[in-house]
């Protein structure tokens, strides 16, 4: 098991998740959701961005990522094959 934590601002526990792949799927979906409340002027935008969190189930820190919304493009996902399978 996995949790996805927001650590900008107060600290929230998002989600969990049962695999790394699902973790990091569900970051990416939070990171287009603060890219379209960006886009829309709607609620907490951060100019520093927003900083996320993947822990493993002893609560360590696996992987962390700031995103600062581009509202002058459209959204491209955080996610890469490589953090996915590990090869580039």
């Amino acid at each position: 098991m996995f949790e996805i934590w927001e650590t900008s601002g107060p600290t929230r526990l998002i989600s969990d998740a049962g695999s790394l792949a699902t973790a990091l799927d569900k970051v990416d979906t939070m990171c287009r959701l603060r890219h379209d409340q960006a886009v829309a002027h709607v609620g907490d935008t951060r100019a520093n961005g927003y900083e996320f969190e993947i822990r493993d189930p002893a609560g360590q820190s696996l992987a962390r990522l700031t995103y600062t919304p581009d509202t002058t493009r459209p959204y491209r996902t955080v996610v890469t094959e490589e953090l996915l399978t590990g090869r580039p």
